[in-house]
């Protein structure tokens, strides 16, 4: 599949449409669809198009300015030196464990070619509220989703029990006030996913 050429970002100080119609961006978002991490094969994204996610990933409604997140790259030998890392934590917290429960813990960062850690940096006692700050971190996200789909990639948002272990959040260097907001596993998707039932939103109107 070709991929689409990589568009620039804007310099500082251009001024930016408002608005940017388009029936194309509509379509991929009516019909977005996750693919599970585990159907995921090469090709990843070149580095190039690593850098163009990220930085897409981080133009996302920021209220203050502050870029509460940051990222980490797994890709390449990193996902299954880290798989290691999660399997010993696994290990040591279950002791019952079978070894083919070990190898899967391993095995978990090499389901897909590329996998980014979105990590929600608050900064602490500021004036922009916390829960704002993690909700930009979201966004980040789901900026990356889209624009993997976008790229020609399948993506799937996960967290699972290594987003929220201590020593998980060691092993990667996390500080006061970071957490982890997913990962995200992104890859070529031999397979089409199929749209399951979703809700109707609820809706409601304000009268006064």
């Amino acid at each position: 599949m070709t991929k689409p050429a990589l568009p620039e970002f804007p310099a500082p100080g251009e001024r930016l449409a408002s608005s940017h119609a388009n029936a194309e961006t509509l379509t991929l978002l009516t019909r977005r669809r996750s693919t599970t991490a585990i159907a995921l094969t090469e090709p990843g994204p070149s580095p190039e198009q690593v850098e163009q996610l990220i930085g897409i990933a981080a133009r996302v409604p920021d209220h203050g300015k502050l870029a509460p997140w940051r990222f980490i790259v797994f890709e390449g030998d990193g996902r299954a030196n880290f798989g290691q890392v999660l399997a010993k934590i696994f290990a040591a917290a279950n002791p019952n464990a079978t070894p083919d429960q070990i190898d899967a813990e391993a095995s978990r960062f090499t389901r897909a070619p590329l996998v980014i850690a979105v990590i929600s940096h608050v900064v602490e006692n500021h004036k922009i509220p916390e829960w704002e700050q993690i909700l930009s971190a979201g966004a980040a996200c789901q900026n990356m989703l889209i624009a993997a789909s976008a790229m020609g990639f399948g993506a799937q948002w996960l967290t699972e029990w290594y987003a929220y272990d201590p020593f998980v959040k060691d092993a990667l260097g996390l500080r006061s006030g970071e957490r982890i907001a997913g990962f995200v596993y992104v890859g070529s998707a031999p397979d089409e996913p199929v749209e399951r039932v979703r809700p109707k939103p609820q809706t409601g109107r304000w009268k006064a």
